[in-house]
C-alpha cells in the first residue's frame, strides 16, 4: 500500500483547499428593452421585460 513519505505542508493543502472555494459572479445578460444587466432567467427590474413580454408594470410598483 503506498504511503505518503512526508507530510503536505499547510500551505500546500490550503492552496489546494482554496482552488474549489472560490465564488463565481453570476452570470448577467443584457437586457433586450433596456440594456440593463439582469441575471439570466430573471424579470428585469427596471423595465419589467422578460422575452419580449412584460411581466411588471414598473411605474405602478414605484
Amino acid at each position: 500500500m503506498a504511503v505518503p513519505k512526508r507530510k503536505p505542508s499547510k500551505a500546500r493543502s490550503r492552496r489546494r483547499e482554496a482552488i474549489n472555494m472560490r465564488l463565481e459572479s453570476p452570470a448577467l445578460t443584457e437586457c433586450p428593452t433596456c440594456g440593463n444587466k439582469v441575471a439570466r432567467h430573471q424579470v428585469c427590474p427596471k423595465c419589467g421585460f422578460y422575452k419580449g413580454k412584460q411581466y411588471i408594470d414598473v411605474e405602478e410598483m414605484a
